[in-house]
C-alpha cells in the first residue's frame, strides 16, 4: 500500500445509502473498503504520528489506575493506618467509616469529573478539557501530600478524584477518534494498560516506601502523582486536537491540518474528513444531542453496552481483589515485606496482560475474549472464596496464587476490552456524553465497593477474608450470563457499519457475523 494512497476509496467504489427505522442513514461503503484494506503494518509504517498520539492520550489512564491503586495499598502501610487510624489488638487499623470515606470521596469526585468533562471537551475542545483535568488533579495531590487532617485528605482526595474524572473520560475519547478501524482495539485497549502502569507504580512506590516510619511512607506514593502531570502538560502542548471534535464546531480546515498531522503529509487525507463530515451531518440532522438522547431509541441499548461492560468489571470484584490486595495478603497471614512484593507481582501480571491483550484483540475479536474473561474471573473468585473455608496452611498461598492469575486474565480481557467496546458501540454524536456516562458507572460501582467492602474485610467488622470471594463469585455469574447477551463483536467495523447495525436492531450478540448489503 503505498504513502498516499492510504486512505484513497477505488475508482470502481461507490456510495450505498441504507434507510434504517430511525430514518435515512448514508454509509459510505468506498470509504468503509479502504479502512478496511488498511493494516497494521501499514499504519506502523506511515503514520507513526497515530501510534505515537493515541499512546499519549491512553496515558491519562496512568493517574487513574495510580490513584486507585494507592487506596486499597495504602490501608497496607502500617505509617498511614497509625497517624489516620488507631489501635485494635495491638495493631494499627483504620476504622471502617473513614477507610470508606477515604476510597468513597475521590469516587464522587469521578463522578462529578465526568460530566464537567464532557461539557467542556464538547465546547472548547479535548485538549482543553485535559488542560483543566491536570490542573485539577495537581491540586488534589499537593494538597494530599501537605495536610495532616483527616478532614484536609478528605478534601484534597475529591478534588483529585474530580481530575481523575477528566483523565478517564477524555482517554478513551480521544483514542477512538483519531485512530482507523485497524488500531482502533488496540489503542483503546491501551486505556487500560495506561491503568495497569498506574497500579504497577503505585504498588512499586508503596514497596519501596511504605515500611518507613516516618509520614514519607505514605507522602510520597502521593507525590509521585504530580510526575504523571508532568508529563501529560509536556505532551499537550504539542498534541493534535480531536478532528471530530473540530469538525462539528465548524473548524473544518482545522480538522483537515489535524488529520494531516495524525495521517502525514503524503496521505491524501480527504476520504477521511468526509466520512467525518457525513457521519456529523447525518447525526446533526436529527436534532441537538442531549444526555437524554443516550436513552432514547437504539441510543438506549449502545448506552446500556457501554455502561455495562464497566458495571461487569466491579461485579467480578476488582477493587477487592487488586485494590485491597496488598491489605488482604496481610490479613491472609503474610508478613507485611511479603504482602507488597506480591501486590507488586499482582499488578506487574497485569500489565502482562494488558500487552497480551494487543495480539489477541484484532485476532479473536472482543465478545470472544470478554467472555472468556468473565468466565474465568468467576471460577477464581470461588476458588479465593473454598480456600478460605477449607483448613489447610497452604490455602493462603493458593489464594495468592489465584490473585495473581485473577490479575493477569482480568487485563487481558474484560480490563482492556471494556474500553475497546466503549470506543466503538458509543455513536459519535454521543461520544462525549457516553463515555461520561462510562465514567459515572466506574465511579458509582466504585463508591458502592469501596464502602461495602472495608466492612466485609476488616478485622474490626466483617472479618469475611477471602470468604469475599463468594460475594464476588455470584455477582460475576450473574454478569456473564448478561455479558452473553449483550455484548457485540465489532472488530472489523466502521463507525458508518456499526450505527447501520445499530438502527437495523441487529441482536449485539449476533452483530459478528451480520452482513451488510454492500459487503455481499
Amino acid at each position: 500500500m503505498g504513502k498516499d494512497s492510504s486512505l484513497a476509496p477505488s475508482p470502481e467504489a461507490v456510495e450505498h445509502t441504507e434507510t434504517a427505522a430511525n430514518g435515512d442513514r448514508k454509509v459510505d461503503h468506498a470509504y468503509a473498503g479502504t479502512e478496511h484494506q488498511l493494516t497494521f503494518r501499514d499504519v506502523w509504517k506511515y503514520h507513526k504520528a497515530i501510534i505515537g498520539w493515541s499512546f499519549f492520550w491512553a496515558m491519562c489512564a496512568v493517574g487513574w489506575g495510580f490513584d486507585a491503586q494507592v487506596n486499597g495499598a495504602m490501608i497496607g502501610v502500617p505509617s498511614f493506618r497509625r497517624d489516620f487510624g488507631y489501635i485494635f489488638e495491638g495493631q494499627a487499623v483504620l476504622p471502617a467509616d473513614w477507610q470508606s470515606a477515604f476510597n468513597i470521596i475521590g469516587a464522587v469526585g469521578q463522578f462529578v469529573g465526568g460530566f464537567i468533562c464532557s461539557w467542556i471537551s464538547d465546547r472548547a475542545g479535548r485538549k482543553a478539557g485535559l488542560a483543566a483535568g491536570i490542573l485539577i488533579c495537581s491540586g488534589g495531590i499537593v494538597g494530599q501530600v501537605a495536610t495532616t487532617s483527616k478532614a484536609g485528605f478528605l478534601l484534597s482526595k475529591l478534588i483529585l478524584g474530580f481530575g481523575l474524572g477528566f483523565y478517564l473520560t477524555l482517554g478513551p475519547l480521544m483514542c477512538s477518534e483519531i485512530t482507523p478501524v485497524v488500531l482502533r482495539g488496540i489503542s483503546t485497549a491501551g486505556i487500560n494498560l495506561g491503568i495497569a502502569i498506574g497500579q504497577l507504580v503505585s504498588n512499586s512506590v508503596i514497596k519501596i516506601f511504605g515500611e518507613r516510619t516516618d509520614r514519607w511512607a505514605y507522602r510520597a506514593p502521593f507525590a509521585i502523582q504530580l510526575f504523571f502531570a508532568a508529563f501529560l502538560s509536556a505532551g499537550l502542548i504539542f498534541s493534535p486536537e480531536s478532528p471530530w471534535h473540530l469538525v462539528r464546531v465548524g473548524q473544518v480546515d482545522k480538522a483537515r491540518r489535524s488529520l494531516q498531522r495524525l495521517w502525514g503529509a503524503q496521505t491524501d487525507i480527504s476520504p477521511k474528513l468526509a466520512d467525518i463530515k457525513r457521519t456529523i451531518a447525518d447525526e446533526a440532522a436529527q436534532k441537538s444531542p442531549s444526555y437524554l438522547d443516550c436513552f432514547r431509541g437504539t441510543n438506549l441499548i449502545r448506552t446500556g453496552i457501554s455502561t455495562g461492560v464497566f458495571a461487569c468489571q466491579h461485579f467480578v470484584g476488582i477493587i477487592f481483589v487488586l485494590g485491597y490486595s496488598t491489605y488482604f495478603f496481610q490479613l491472609a497471614g503474610l508478613d507485611t515485606s511479603k504482602s507488597f512484593d506480591l501486590g507488586v507481582g499482582v499488578t506487574a501480571c497485569g500489565v502482562l496482560g494488558n500487552f497480551c491483550s494487543w495480539f489477541v484483540v484484532n485476532s479473536y475479536g472482543r465478545r470472544k475474549i470478554f467472555l472468556l474473561g468473565m468466565f474465568i474471573l468467576t471460577a477464581l473468585l470461588l476458588l479465593i472464596g473454598i480456600m478460605d473455608v477449607v483448613p489447610s496452611s497452604g490455602a493462603k498461598w493458593v489464594q495468592a496464587s489465584a490473585t495473581v492469575i485473577y490479575a493477569f486474565v482480568y487485563f487481558l480481557t474484560i480490563g482492556a476490552m471494556a474500553f475497546v467496546i466503549l470506543g466503538e458501540t458509543s455513536s459519535a454524536a454521543l461520544r462525549a456524553r457516553t463515555t461520561a456516562l462510562a465514567t459515572a458507572t466506574q465511579a458509582v460501582f466504585g463508591i458502592a465497593m469501596n464502602f461495602a467492602i472495608p466492612y466485609m474485610v476488616n478485622p474490626d467488622s466483617g472479618n469475611m477474608k477471602g470468604k469475599v470471594g463468594f460475594v464476588f463469585g455470584g455477582l460475576a455469574a450473574v454478569a456473564s450470563v448478561g455479558s452473553f447477551f449483550y455484548v457485540p463483536e465489532l472488530k472489523g467495523r466502521t463507525f458508518g457499519e456499526i450505527d447501520e447495525m445499530f438502527f437495523q436492531r441487529v441482536p449485539p450478540r449476533r452483530m459478528g457475523s451480520y452482513r451488510i448489503e454492500a459487503e455481499l
